[in-house]
């Protein structure tokens, strides 16, 4: 168990929070959600001990152990990766290496002897003889292979990294987890092998995430910030967000009823108050009238950009033919004799664990990549917008918002672009930022107007979604949904695809694999399951 009593934290005179109390128990899992800024991760900062409140304390039960998913991927660079999944239960990992110094010794005593002893009964305990074995089960279920095991963790790239951290923080039970955007850079396999893990984990389980699917498939308890204040909502973020939706229409609807009741005990008392007849009528009809209280009903500090792509013509029924496309990079070939045809009613998703396969691919075809061998033909009807996974170069000079998307903009005119990005969450003087200081959020959002503005009928995004709150994610779904243009895409986040695709493309080591149908259904099928294995 973990609770926040009276814990108030401010920033000056602003305060993140004021006055929270929620108890955290076993065998739930609590999902913290409100728009960026509201200070979910700075509450599980707080509830870790990392932060300290400014008011209020943290109460945990005695002897239970608290483990935190690392966000320094760099921290572990000098361990050997079994090593690092072990220390996420550091004690296990401080006797293990004192009874390695104790027996390493030449001069071996009694004290020694009786030390070590204390710290075999102490190892027994923890399941100590298990320790690699099961550090080496959360490492493969993550998709980390055992030949990395023992390597350094610099050897590693940076999503395997944040797989090793995620395996450090579930590494030995521990009786309270905090998970701050587990999901984030994860393949979809291994985030379907996380979902299974915490919805059979038994302790306590706190978690930060964007991803709406996630949250709906491990919560079990949703906690809402907003305003400065937490509300904890029994049920997944489907169940928080009807409950709340509906919460706003009954006090609507209260608020109504007072309303009416207000209007006609007014009246009454303005058409009897000089009547002495009516007179204690209308005197109790005051009495009335001042006990009324609307509710107060606060407009939420979440705010939603308004994404809505409308493409300038309507696109044929020739789209794009892809033939024999190859490429090998560094030495890899990431691409093998790839064909396919797209039709002008397909949104097709790109899955699977072999992420820079789409993302070679779709340099090609936004062409900003020559292919090996094979070619691609656009129909002449098309138009193609692209959206990279990394636009470190579009974001490089030091233009303001405003000049960088005028060229883009079917109007050459200041006041019209300023206007869109106001629609785009930039308000005020925002758009005069320079590019080169946005945010990873803010960068999104801006590649997002440029990719309006251009009306294209094509649209190509890999990981549009990345660095994104859950309110922008909803906008940026619901427009891809409704957009009739044809979508090329990739995404980890599972409600994004299932909603937005009617056709699923998984390019492997070995093959690919090409299905119309929606992703649950790919997920479920059994003949993906055999095409899997056949080209493996």
């Amino acid at each position: 168990m973990i609770q926040a009593s009276n814990v108030t934290l401010r920033f000056g005179k602003k305060a993140l929070f004021e006055e929270v109390n929620i108890k955290f128990t076993e065998g739930n899992c609590y999902g913290i959600i409100g728009a960026n800024g509201a200070g979910k991760s700075t509450f599980l900062k707080i509830l870790s001990g990392e932060l300290e409140p400014t008011q209020g304390e943290i109460i945990t039960t005695p002897g239970e152990r608290l483990s935190v998913l690392e966000q320094d991927h760099f921290k572990y660079d000098d361990c050997i990766v079994l090593d690092t999944v072990i220390m996420g239960n550091q004690r296990l990992y401080d006797i293990m290496k004192e009874k390695d110094a104790i027996y390493a010794k030449e001069d071996f005593t009694e004290e020694d002897g009786i030390r070590a002893s204390e710290l075999e009964a102490d190892f027994a305990t923890m399941n100590g003889w298990e320790a690699e074995s099961d550090a080496a089960t959360l490492l493969n279920g993550l998709n980390i292979e055992t030949d990395l095991h023992y390597k350094q963790m610099s050897e590693l790239s940076g999503s395997e990294k944040v797989k090793v951290l995620l395996a450090r923080a579930l590494f030995g039970n521990p009786d309270i987890l905090l998970l701050d955007e587990p999901t984030n850079h994860l393949d979809l396999d291994a985030i379907r092998w996380l979902e299974e893990f915490l919805i059979n984990f038994e302790n306590t389980i706190i978690v930060v995430s964007h991803d709406r699917y996630f949250l709906n498939k491990v919560c079990t308890h949703t906690v809402d910030i907003d305003y400065a204040k937490m509300q904890l909502y029994a049920g997944n973020y489907d169940f928080w967000y009807e409950s709340s939706q509906l919460m706003i229409k009954q006090m609507k609807e209260a608020n109504k009823k007072k309303e009416e009741k207000i209007k006609e005990l007014q009246e009454f008392i303005q058409r009897f108050s000089a009547n002495a007849s009516k007179s204690k009528q209308a005197t109790s009809r005051k009495r009335a009238l001042e006990k009324i209280e609307l509710d107060t009903l606060r407009p939420s500090s979440r705010k939603y950009p308004y994404v809505d792509f409308k493409p300038d013509r309507e696109i044929g029924n020739e789209v794009l033919t892809v033939t024999n496309l190859s490429k090998t990079i560094d030495g890899e070939k990431v691409l093998d004799n790839v064909s396919f045809t797209v039709g002008h009613d397909d949104k097709i998703a790109f899955v699977g664990s072999y992420g820079i396969a789409a993302t070679t691919l779709f340099q090609i075809l936004a062409g900003e990549m020559e292919p090996d061998e094979g070619d691609y033909k656009w129909g002449i009807t098309t138009s193609q917008a692209y959206f990279p996974k990394d636009n470190t170069k579009d974001f490089a000079g030091t233009d303001t918002i405003v000049d960088w998307l005028m060229p883009y903009s079917p109007e050459k005119d200041a006041t019209y672009v300023r206007g869109f990005l106001g629609r785009m969450l930039f308000s005020g003087d925002d758009g005069l930022k320079k590019v080169n200081v946005l945010s990873g959020g803010e960068k999104v959002r801006v590649m997002l107007s440029k990719m309006m503005m251009l009306g294209a009928n094509a649209l190509i995004m890999d990981e549009p979604t990345n660095h994104l709150d859950m309110e922008s994610i909803t906008s940026v779904n619901n427009g891809l949904i409704k957009f009739p243009g044809i979508v090329l895409f990739t995404s980890q986040d599972h409600q994004f695809i299932q909603t937005i695709a009617n056709r699923i493309i998984e390019l492997t080591p070995n093959g690919m694999i090409d299905k119309v149908t929606t992703y649950d259904e790919y997920l479920d099928s059994d003949e993906m399951a055999r095409k899997r294995q056949s080209l493996s």
